[in-house]
């Protein structure tokens, strides 16, 4: 478990999923399933989705999620951003 001053390390990964097929919806909303399935809490706009927690857990999840949506016949591609440190729920400019 990796550590910073005695603290679990935490990210936030925002994650972008482009299934290359015209029945993409069906593939995305089975992915953020997998997700809730898996315990992660993802939040979702128009263009990605964002979960946010413990590195070591959400990078498990996350590879448990892709794996199981890239085991399907239709080309997929990922483009995930990660920070360290995100900004608490609550921050506001």
């Amino acid at each position: 478990m990796y550590t910073f001053e005695n603290k679990k390390m935490k990210v936030g990964v925002e994650i972008s999923m482009y299934p290359l097929h015209k029945d993409f919806e069906k593939d995305i909303l089975e992915f953020i399933q997998n997700l809730k399935r898996l315990g992660l809490k993802p939040q979702t706009n128009g263009m990605s989705t964002q979960v946010f927690g413990e590195i070591d857990e959400v990078f498990l999840n996350l590879n448990k999620a892709m794996k199981a949506a890239f085991s399907t016949e239709n080309q997929i591609v990922f483009n995930l951003k990660v920070l360290n440190n995100p900004l608490p729920s609550d921050f506001s400019l």
